[in-house]
């Protein structure tokens, strides 16, 4: 019977309680729950060198196997060519990217040493998921050392447009990396539709009537696979957590007042800068809602050992000391800011007790920050989200209020609209949501993928025959 593998760039802990602002461990997570198999990838522990001693846990259905990865290793591929030269690419932000020879031949050395490390474990009878931008190579790395079971990778991040990819360097080698893959999948038609101009215009390859590309010799299935949550187990969830006593703490601590949230991974990427002046303009352009309304953001530190994720978390704390500054009162503060991560089970009740949910990523993948705050919700009252038209989770959500995080005036004036929207309109608009977060779950996204994997790889032989004529 065929087992699912799981490779990811870090693989948390079984037990982890820390707080995940949607992304790529909850969606794993929600789609190992049932099937179970075996999830691979980085510690996230740094030791004094790279070794391939696997850890192995087994906790349920699932075998958790991680290695440590070296400080040189770590800085190249981690540190460097993932989060300071690809992320910025991946996320439009040209401008922040760095690139570096070493970090790029580090990248591809830690995907050729994690690949040997895997291979010991793999069946016959494997499916093998790959996930994210800092594994592009895995696959490659894999057919090198002869594994000829269906592999598939799914990018969580955005995917740019071709005048863009352009300007990394070297980027036609990770397109070739990605030809190794049968199965190539992507959050929104927005990057299939990029990922088809790069094939054609950079590779010189061709897209065929089926979204399959052929470049490189190879011919690989690509496709859109919209990443979801459990949106009814996230409902209990928050239901419960609505009646603990951190909830509980949140409300009194309002004092009637209504609540509009954040949750994010501190990062240039969810547009945190822009969302703190979009709240001041409200409280400057609208004085009615001053001591009325609370800004609660939770931004949990990342990546600090990157130069512009310090400077982000500098530039953050000085808007929420200018904003309150100008507004607090002696019993209110507009901006509460936390840059800890709390358990998700605290975000879900957060999420419920809340009356908008403030999600304006500057560029996305998917957030499933918006679609646990709908799943959250009461039906019988509640609340609005407020949402970037430039994430994934906008393909889905018509029915949020959609904002250019760009434009201060109009997160000011669509927060006010948010705020004062009659409970008819904010019933109609959440439930066309979640009819689409249960529609787009973690179950039918994993199973969505995973068909159509094990279908392009039944196609591979042929394939590979007609892209070598």
């Amino acid at each position: 019977m065929a087992r699912l593998v799981i490779v990811s760039n870090r693989v948390p802990p079984p037990r982890e309680r820390a707080g995940q602002a949607g992304g790529l461990a909850v969606a794993i997570r929600d789609a190992l729950r049932k099937d179970g198999g075996l999830w691979f990838g980085w510690t996230g522990e740094v030791a004094e060198t790279t070794t391939a001693a696997l850890k192995i846990l087994t906790s349920g259905r699932v075998t958790y196997a991680t290695m440590d990865l070296g400080k040189t290793d770590h800085r190249q591929y981690y540190v460097g060519y993932a989060n300071s030269t690809l992320w910025p690419m991946l996320h439009y932000r040209v401008g922040l990217l760095e690139y570096k020879r070493e970090e790029f031949e580090g990248y591809l050395r830690v995907n050729e040493t994690m690949a040997s490390a895997l291979l010991p474990l793999l069946g016959p009878e494997d499916v093998i998921w790959v996930h994210d931008y800092h594994l592009i190579p895995f696959g490659q790395a894999l057919r090198r050392q002869g594994v000829r079971n269906p592999i598939g990778i799914f990018l969580h991040t955005p995917f740019p447009v071709p005048a863009l990819f352009e300007a990394l360097p070297r980027q036609g080698l990770l397109l070739e990396a990605l030809m190794a893959f049968d199965l190539i999948g992507f959050q929104t038609d927005l990057d299939l539709k990029a990922f088809h101009g790069c094939i054609t215009d950079i590779a010189k390859g061709e897209v065929g009537p089926d979204g399959a590309v052929t470049a490189y010799g190879r011919t690989a299935g690509a496709a859109v696979f919209p990443v979801g949550i459990d949106g009814d187990g996230f409902a209990r969830m928050a239901a419960s957590a609505a009646k603990s006593g951190e909830t509980a703490r949140l409300r009194d601590s309002l004092v009637g007042r209504r609540l509009i949230i954040g949750v994010d991974r501190l990062d240039y990427s969810k547009g945190l800068v822009n969302r703190f002046h979009a709240y001041d303009r409200l409280l400057e352009s609208r004085p009615e809602h001053r001591a009325k309304v609370t800004f609660l953001q939770i931004a949990a530190r990342s990546r600090s050992d990157v130069a512009p994720y310090r400077a982000l978390r500098h530039e953050l704390e000085q808007a929420a000391g200018r904003t309150n500054g100008r507004f607090a009162e002696f019993d209110w503060v507009p901006i509460r800011y936390l840059t800890r991560a709390l358990p998700r089970s605290t975000l879900a009740g957060f999420y419920r007790m809340s009356q908008v949910g403030f999600v304006t990523p500057l560029r996305d993948g998917m957030n499933l920050v918006a679609k646990e705050y709908v799943a959250a919700q009461p039906a019988e009252d509640p609340g609005v989200l407020v949402l970037s038209r430039f994430a994934g989770a906008a393909r889905e959500f018509d029915a949020a209020m959609l904002v250019n995080p760009y434009d201060l005036d109009e997160m000011a004036d669509t927060l006010h609209r948010a705020l004062v929207m009659p409970i008819d309109e904010r019933r109609s608009r959440w439930s066309a949501m979640m009819e689409s977060v249960k529609r787009h779950s973690a179950r039918s996204w994993s199973q969505s993928f995973l068909k159509a994997l094990n279908a392009a790889a039944a196609e591979r032989p042929a394939r590979c025959l007609v892209a070598s004529r």
